[in-house]
């Protein structure tokens, strides 16, 4: 499976200097990390553990 990352910095004082937002948007789902390393890491282990509780719990993953 593929899935797109947008990264957006956080500006907003939410977070320490450097931190990026990474959202996937085919799941729903939005995690950050330090720098875009950090959040396409953190964003991996997202993806990791929502599949993960998805078949965990019979549910059909649709994309």
């Amino acid at each position: 499976m593929t899935y797109t990352i947008i990264y957006e910095k956080i500006t907003d004082g939410s977070a320490p200097e450097g931190f990026y937002y990474a959202h996937i948007p085919a799941l729903d789902i939005t995690t950050h990390g330090l720098g875009i390393d950090g959040a396409k890491d953190a964003a991996k282990d997202l993806m990791k553990l929502w599949i993960e509780e998805k078949r965990a719990n019979n549910k059909v993953i649709t994309i």
